[in-house]
């Protein structure tokens, strides 16, 4: 039954498509020509940073909570072994000192920026 369902919602994605939108979309901004939305400028690649390091601060925080899921279910299955135990323990020890890590050094970008006054946590072209 279920390869049945699977096969009838596979034929009706290929008979009846859909549109993406990817491209549907105006660009607003700097990020492309004021006068031909379709033309990027030079400014593209401050959009380009921003995007890249969303994904980046979204990887980094889904990885922790998956380290921190893992090492948890490493305690839970260990049983009191030790070598479980300490695997258990390295891997939440990882994951913590992984997300520090990226905690401090964003303070460090910080504490740069205060004590210099130049702006190193925004990434600008001039125009």
């Amino acid at each position: 039954m279920s390869k049945a369902i699977f096969i009838l919602l596979f034929l009706t994605f290929l008979l009846f498509p859909t549109s993406s939108y990817a491209q549907g979309t105006k660009w607003g901004s700097n990020c492309v020509s004021k006068t031909d939305s379709t033309v990027p400028t030079i400014q593209g690649f401050e959009c380009l940073f921003t995007n890249v390091l969303q994904v980046i601060v979204t990887a980094v925080g889904i990885a922790f909570f998956v380290m921190f899921i893992v090492g948890g279910f490493q305690y839970m299955r260990s049983n009191n072994d030790p070598k479980a135990v300490a695997a258990a323990s390295s891997t939440l020890t990882y994951a913590v000192i992984g997300v520090v890590g990226v905690i401090v050094s964003w303070l460090i970008l910080l504490f740069i920026e205060q004590f210099t006054g130049v702006k190193v946590t925004e990434f600008k072209i001039p125009s």
